[in-house]
Protein backbone atom coordinates (compact mmCIF):
# COMPACT_ATOMS: atom_id res chain seq x y z
CA UNK A 1 0.00 0.00 0.00
CA UNK A 2 1.21 3.94 -0.89
CA UNK A 3 2.24 5.28 2.18
CA UNK A 4 -0.73 7.90 3.02
CA UNK A 5 -0.22 11.35 4.96
CA UNK A 6 -2.67 12.87 6.71
CA UNK A 7 -2.99 16.69 8.34
CA UNK A 8 -5.76 18.26 10.26
CA UNK A 9 -4.46 21.66 8.84
CA UNK A 10 -5.49 20.50 5.64
CA UNK A 11 -9.05 21.77 5.73
CA UNK A 12 -8.84 22.57 2.19
CA UNK A 13 -9.50 18.43 1.66
CA UNK A 14 -11.72 18.06 4.80
CA UNK A 15 -14.50 16.25 2.09
CA UNK A 16 -11.67 14.17 0.44
CA UNK A 17 -9.03 13.58 3.20
CA UNK A 18 -10.59 10.99 5.76
CA UNK A 19 -8.53 12.61 8.38
CA UNK A 20 -10.20 13.53 11.87
CA UNK A 21 -8.28 14.63 14.89
CA UNK A 22 -4.42 14.72 14.61
CA UNK A 23 -3.24 11.83 12.51
CA UNK A 24 -4.37 8.44 11.70
CA UNK A 25 -2.45 5.72 11.64
CA UNK A 26 -1.55 3.87 8.23
CA UNK A 27 -3.58 0.91 9.42
CA UNK A 28 -6.97 2.38 9.08
CA UNK A 29 -6.19 2.35 5.47
CA UNK A 30 -7.11 -0.23 2.94
CA UNK A 31 -6.08 -1.43 -0.31
CA UNK A 32 -8.24 -1.10 -3.09
CA UNK A 33 -7.01 -3.30 -5.79
CA UNK A 34 -7.38 -3.02 -9.71
CA UNK A 35 -10.67 -4.65 -10.08
CA UNK A 36 -14.59 -4.26 -9.74
CA UNK A 37 -15.56 -2.52 -6.61
CA UNK A 38 -18.91 -1.52 -4.86
CA UNK A 39 -18.19 1.86 -2.97
CA UNK A 40 -20.68 4.29 -1.41
CA UNK A 41 -22.69 1.42 0.45
CA UNK A 42 -22.43 -0.46 -2.19
CA UNK A 43 -24.93 2.08 -4.87
CA UNK A 44 -21.98 2.26 -7.48
CA UNK A 45 -19.60 -0.30 -9.31
CA UNK A 46 -16.60 1.09 -10.20
CA UNK A 47 -13.50 0.01 -11.62
CA UNK A 48 -10.09 1.45 -10.61
CA UNK A 49 -7.01 0.41 -13.21
CA UNK A 50 -4.48 1.00 -10.70
CA UNK A 51 -4.42 0.63 -6.83
CA UNK A 52 -6.01 3.25 -4.73
CA UNK A 53 -5.96 3.46 -0.54
CA UNK A 54 -9.58 3.40 0.80
CA UNK A 55 -9.39 6.63 3.80
CA UNK A 56 -10.90 6.02 6.80
CA UNK A 57 -13.88 7.64 7.72
CA UNK A 58 -13.41 11.58 8.85
CA UNK A 59 -14.92 13.80 11.31
CA UNK A 60 -17.24 15.30 8.76
CA UNK A 61 -17.70 12.44 6.52
CA UNK A 62 -21.61 11.56 5.94
CA UNK A 63 -22.47 7.86 6.02
CA UNK A 64 -22.91 8.02 1.99
CA UNK A 65 -19.86 8.77 1.61
CA UNK A 66 -16.35 6.67 0.47
CA UNK A 67 -12.92 7.98 0.04
CA UNK A 68 -9.67 7.33 -1.74
CA UNK A 69 -6.21 8.35 -2.48
CA UNK A 70 -3.17 7.38 -4.05
CA UNK A 71 -0.54 9.43 -2.46
CA UNK A 72 -1.88 10.68 0.34
CA UNK A 73 -4.91 13.12 1.01
CA UNK A 74 -2.08 16.29 1.42
CA UNK A 75 -1.88 15.65 -2.20
CA UNK A 76 -4.62 13.82 -3.77
CA UNK A 77 -8.11 12.65 -2.77
CA UNK A 78 -11.16 10.99 -5.04
CA UNK A 79 -14.59 10.98 -2.92
CA UNK A 80 -17.63 8.97 -4.44
CA UNK A 81 -21.05 10.02 -2.42
CA UNK A 82 -23.98 7.06 -3.34
CA UNK A 83 -27.58 7.58 -3.23
CA UNK A 84 -27.70 10.58 -0.86
CA UNK A 85 -31.29 11.55 -0.30
CA UNK A 86 -33.42 14.48 -0.71
CA UNK A 87 -32.69 17.51 1.88
CA UNK A 88 -29.44 15.65 3.55
CA UNK A 89 -26.09 17.42 4.09
CA UNK A 90 -23.26 16.37 1.67
CA UNK A 91 -21.37 17.65 5.16
CA UNK A 92 -21.68 17.11 8.73
CA UNK A 93 -22.43 19.74 10.56
CA UNK A 94 -23.87 21.44 13.50
CA UNK A 95 -27.43 23.16 12.67
CA UNK A 96 -26.36 25.47 14.91
CA UNK A 97 -22.91 26.79 13.32
CA UNK A 98 -22.90 30.28 12.05
CA UNK A 99 -22.79 29.18 8.22
CA UNK A 100 -24.44 26.24 6.98
CA UNK A 101 -23.37 24.37 3.33
CA UNK A 102 -26.69 23.91 2.47
CA UNK A 103 -28.69 20.24 2.06
CA UNK A 104 -28.80 18.55 -1.57
CA UNK A 105 -32.50 19.11 -3.21
CA UNK A 106 -33.35 16.87 -5.07
CA UNK A 107 -34.71 19.28 -7.87
CA UNK A 108 -31.68 21.05 -7.86
CA UNK A 109 -30.08 22.25 -11.16
CA UNK A 110 -26.58 21.33 -12.40
CA UNK A 111 -25.96 25.23 -11.36
CA UNK A 112 -26.99 24.33 -8.08
CA UNK A 113 -25.54 21.64 -7.17
CA UNK A 114 -21.99 23.40 -8.04
CA UNK A 115 -22.54 26.10 -5.86
CA UNK A 116 -23.45 23.33 -3.50
CA UNK A 117 -20.01 22.10 -3.59
CA UNK A 118 -18.14 25.34 -3.71
CA UNK A 119 -20.22 26.64 -0.34
CA UNK A 120 -18.08 23.44 1.06
CA UNK A 121 -14.76 24.32 -0.19
CA UNK A 122 -15.79 28.15 1.09
CA UNK A 123 -17.33 27.83 4.29
CA UNK A 124 -16.03 23.88 5.92
CA UNK A 125 -12.79 23.77 3.40
CA UNK A 126 -11.61 27.32 4.37
CA UNK A 127 -10.74 28.32 0.75
CA UNK A 128 -9.97 31.81 0.60
CA UNK A 129 -10.22 31.29 -3.44
CA UNK A 130 -12.69 29.15 -5.24
CA UNK A 131 -12.64 29.39 -9.34
CA UNK A 132 -15.68 26.97 -11.15
CA UNK A 133 -15.22 26.22 -15.42
CA UNK A 134 -16.58 24.55 -17.94
CA UNK A 135 -20.12 23.62 -16.22
CA UNK A 136 -21.26 21.04 -18.71
CA UNK A 137 -23.79 18.35 -19.28
CA UNK A 138 -22.02 14.66 -19.21
CA UNK A 139 -23.16 11.44 -18.75
CA UNK A 140 -23.15 9.58 -15.42
CA UNK A 141 -24.05 6.05 -14.27
CA UNK A 142 -25.64 5.65 -17.73
CA UNK A 143 -28.64 8.97 -16.80
CA UNK A 144 -27.96 12.56 -17.59
CA UNK A 145 -25.69 14.51 -15.54
CA UNK A 146 -22.82 17.24 -14.85
CA UNK A 147 -19.13 17.65 -14.85
CA UNK A 148 -17.59 20.93 -14.05
CA UNK A 149 -13.60 21.27 -13.61
CA UNK A 150 -12.52 24.37 -10.35
CA UNK A 151 -9.60 25.40 -8.49
CA UNK A 152 -9.53 26.38 -5.12
CA UNK A 153 -6.71 27.55 -2.54
CA UNK A 154 -6.66 27.08 1.03
CA UNK A 155 -5.38 27.98 4.13
CA UNK A 156 -2.63 26.28 3.56
CA UNK A 157 -1.65 28.29 0.63
CA UNK A 158 -1.55 25.31 -1.69
CA UNK A 159 -3.18 25.61 -5.19
CA UNK A 160 -5.87 22.72 -5.86
CA UNK A 161 -7.59 21.77 -9.13
CA UNK A 162 -10.52 19.80 -9.11
CA UNK A 163 -13.15 17.58 -11.33
CA UNK A 164 -16.73 16.68 -10.23
CA UNK A 165 -19.01 14.57 -12.11
CA UNK A 166 -22.64 13.71 -10.51
CA UNK A 167 -26.19 13.00 -11.64
CA UNK A 168 -29.59 13.34 -9.80
CA UNK A 169 -31.66 9.77 -10.11
CA UNK A 170 -34.66 9.25 -8.68
CA UNK A 171 -34.34 12.07 -6.93
CA UNK A 172 -31.09 10.84 -5.13
CA UNK A 173 -27.26 12.48 -5.41
CA UNK A 174 -24.86 10.50 -6.90
CA UNK A 175 -21.07 12.07 -7.32
CA UNK A 176 -17.05 11.17 -8.47
CA UNK A 177 -14.70 14.24 -7.40
CA UNK A 178 -11.30 14.17 -7.72
CA UNK A 179 -9.26 16.83 -5.91
CA UNK A 180 -5.78 17.17 -5.86
CA UNK A 181 -2.45 19.74 -5.83
CA UNK A 182 -2.61 21.61 -9.20
CA UNK A 183 1.28 21.01 -10.04
CA UNK A 184 1.54 17.53 -11.22
CA UNK A 185 -1.02 15.45 -8.94
CA UNK A 186 -4.22 16.72 -10.64
CA UNK A 187 -3.33 15.80 -14.34
CA UNK A 188 -1.19 12.97 -13.74
CA UNK A 189 -4.18 11.15 -11.90
CA UNK A 190 -7.17 13.07 -14.23
CA UNK A 191 -6.65 9.94 -16.74
CA UNK A 192 -7.28 7.60 -13.89
CA UNK A 193 -10.19 9.51 -12.40
CA UNK A 194 -11.65 9.75 -16.14
CA UNK A 195 -11.72 5.60 -16.54
CA UNK A 196 -12.83 5.31 -13.42
CA UNK A 197 -16.18 7.90 -14.07
CA UNK A 198 -16.49 5.92 -17.35
CA UNK A 199 -16.71 2.48 -15.50
CA UNK A 200 -18.87 3.62 -12.71
CA UNK A 201 -22.77 1.67 -12.85
CA UNK A 202 -25.61 1.86 -10.46
CA UNK A 203 -26.19 -1.21 -7.93
CA UNK A 204 -29.39 -2.56 -7.55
Amino acid sequence: MRRCLCSPGLAALALLSGCAGGGLGLGRYSLVRPEPEAVARDTMLVTPTIAWNKAPRGRYDIDREENWTLNGPLLDGLTFIGGLENDKRIVRQRRKADRLVPNFRADMSPQDIAAMIESFYRIRGGATRFEMTGLQPRTFLGRSGFQFDYTHLGGDEVERQGRAVGAIIDGRFYLALFDAAKMHYFPAGLPEFERIVESARLRG
